[in-house]
This record gives C-alpha cells, structure tokens and sequence, in this order.
C-alpha cells in the first residue's frame, strides 16, 4: 500500500469513527450486500448503514462498518458502534425487519421505538400474490396506511385481512395479521413526519449510488477496500446538498413534546 492510500484509509477510518454529537431523534438503518475475494472464493459483506435526522431536521450519515451479515451478530456490532460514539436522543428506528436489529435495538438503544419499512413490507406480501393480483394488493395495502390515525389503521388492516382471504390470497393476509402493527408506529408522532418516518427512502438514494459505483470493482481483494470504497462515497455524499437541505421540520416533534410537559 502506498503512502497516498495509507493517509487516504486514515482519514476515512477517522471520519468513520467520528464522535456523533447532537440528538438524531430519527434514525434510518438498511445495509448493503457486496463481494469480497476470500481464501479463492468469492463471498458476501454485509455493510450496515446509519443515517440520522438532527433535531434541526437535516440528515447525517452517521456510520457504516463491515458486518458478518444482516443477522443477529451483525447489529448488535453495528448499534453498539453508534451508541459508543455518543449516538444519543433517538426516538424512532425505521427499517426493515433484519434479523436481530429489533431485539439488538430494544437493548442497546431502549428509548427508541422501531417502525417498519412499508416499502418493504409491501414487497414481501407482494412476494405472495399472484402477478395479475399485485396492483389490487397494492391498492388495498397503501388503503391502510393513508388512514388518519393508528385506529383507523388498524380497523382498515382487518378489513383488508378479511378481503384478502375471501380473494382467496390467505397467504398474502398472513404476514399483514401477524406483523402489520410494525408498519403503524410512525402514527405516535406527528402528522406531519408519517410519510418519512414510514419508509427507508432517505437511505435508497444513496445505496443506489454505492452500488453503482462499486458495481464496475465486482469482487473486492478484502473487506478493508470494501468498506473504504463505501464509506468514501458516504462522505462524499455528506459534503453535498443532500446534508445542508431541511429533510423535515422537526418543529412539531418539540411542540408535542412542550405540550405533553405542560399537560402532565
């Protein structure tokens, strides 16, 4: 390795383990699966992605590492990353539903709630549904989470249960009764935030660019020049406008909160 790559390593590994400060009360997590050469054989790395939304309403990229995968080993590495560089004030975990995320959540970062990824969701119980049918289930699913209140969801849910199975798609009512109730605790705060906090989409933009651009490498020599490559562009991407341009007007979040004080 080169002088050059060694201080190029240096200051993303320093920029990568940067103390976070400031209360993100929101925070996005997906990961993206990329190939690394490994004893003659080609494997996947799973690099797990953070980005935060400030109390001021701006996103931050807030990390990235090389995980063993999306499972239960995986997180709990992950968060306990964030949570030691002073990740603090976090309020709601939207995801999709990794495995181990919401249990290593639930631990290491208690006072946040999780909120399921409707994008996801949707592509799951699409999974089970006859392609002619899609567009009608994908009617009836967006139907329930453009209700006015978690109630409202949650009555409009069982009603598209009890569609689904006379439409003899008991398979696609299964994974809507049994896990539906994740994709609705975006309706514990305000109006206002529910259409950001119900999707992943401030992380798709940027996996999107990672993958293109890490597409044309293929198999990379290790894990080191995986990850660096990756966290590279996130810090690309967060010296553009897409860090210095209001995501959501956090406003309302406080307000309820000042209420709540006032009324207790």
């Amino acid at each position: 390795m080169s002088n050059l790559d060694r201080k190029i390593h240096a200051r993303i590994d320093e920029w990568r383990h940067r103390p976070i400060e400031g209360d993100h009360p929101y925070v996005f997590l997906d990961g993206i699966v990329m190939k690394r050469s490994w004893a003659g054989e080609v494997r996947n790395v799973s690099l797990p992605v953070a980005v935060g939304v400030t109390t001021d309403g701006y996103r931050e990229i807030l990390g990235v590492v090389e995980g063993p995968g999306e499972d239960k080993s995986g997180w709990p590495m992950f968060l306990r990353h964030l949570a030691d560089r002073g990740l603090p004030g976090v309020r709601s975990i939207v995801s999709d539903a990794c495995r181990g995320l919401v249990e290593s959540a639930a631990e290491i970062l208690p006072d946040a709630q999780w909120q399921r990824c409707v994008v996801h969701f949707y592509r799951n119980v699409f999974s089970l549904v006859p392609a002619g049918r899609v567009r009608d289930v994908a009617r009836m699913l967006k139907a329930v989470h453009a209700q006015e209140s978690r109630k409202a969801a949650a009555e409009k849910t069982a009603a598209v249960i009890a569609e689904l199975r006379a439409m003899k798609l008991t398979r696609a009512a299964e994974p809507l009764d049994e896990s539906g109730h994740e994709t609705m605790t975006c309706y514990g705060f305000p109006d206002s935030h529910w259409i950001e906090l119900r999707t992943n989409n401030p992380l798709e933009r940027i996996m999107r660019e990672i993958r293109r651009r890490t597409r044309v490498v293929g198999a990379f020599p290790d894990g080191k020049s995986c990850l660096t490559l990756a966290a590279a562009r996130l810090r690309h991407i967060a010296g553009t406008q897409w860090s210095t341009r209001r995501y959501i007007n956090m406003t309302p979040l406080f307000a309820d909160q000042t209420r709540g004080a006032v009324v207790a």
